[in-house]
């Protein structure tokens, strides 16, 4: 049995038939070939899956396709403009070093975005708070805290 599902990913009308146990994170890697979503722990502790549904953070890993019809899904492959220009984020992640292995990064770039938008002005110790659910396990989040602090203000700017 199969249940149709309809959304929105990166801007784009999706309809497809999929198995009712379907989760997101395996829909947008293997029904859509967005791979840029990672798959980490499979149980909603890394973050590395997180994706934007109408505009909010959520660990795609832990949500079923059709728990989302009818929304608005935005995956890193969303992010970038089309002829290539980084959104303010990704672009801070990349200056200010916020990445290693890159692994997390996706995840932790959809989280800080909706971090940003909902606490505009977030100090350190929010910024960190807020990241909690994201785990890196090579960077020590400095640098991480850092591209958060300079994504804030680029995006402040290009408001």
């Amino acid at each position: 049995m199969t249940v149709n599902v309809s959304m929105r990913v990166n801007g784009r009308a999706v309809n497809a038939a999929v198995e009712p146990s379907t989760l997101l994170v395996e829909f947008l890697r293997t029904g859509l070939q967005l791979t840029g979503t990672h798959v980490g722990c499979d149980t909603a502790q890394c973050g590395a899956c997180t994706v934007l549904v109408d505009g909010r953070a959520v660990k795609s890993c832990n949500v079923l396709a059709a728990q989302v019809e009818g929304a608005e899904i935005t995956t890193i492959e969303g992010l970038a403009a089309e002829d290539g220009t980084l959104h303010p984020m990704q672009a801070a992640f990349k200056e200010c070093h916020g990445l290693q292995c890159g692994f997390c990064t996706p995840g932790m770039v959809m989280t800080s975005i909706d971090l940003v938008q909902h606490h505009p002005h977030g100090t350190e110790r929010e910024i960190r708070a807020g990241l909690e659910g994201n785990f890196c396990r090579c960077t020590g989040y400095q640098n991480i805290v850092r591209a958060v602090q300079q994504g804030a203000q680029a995006m402040k700017q290009g408001a």
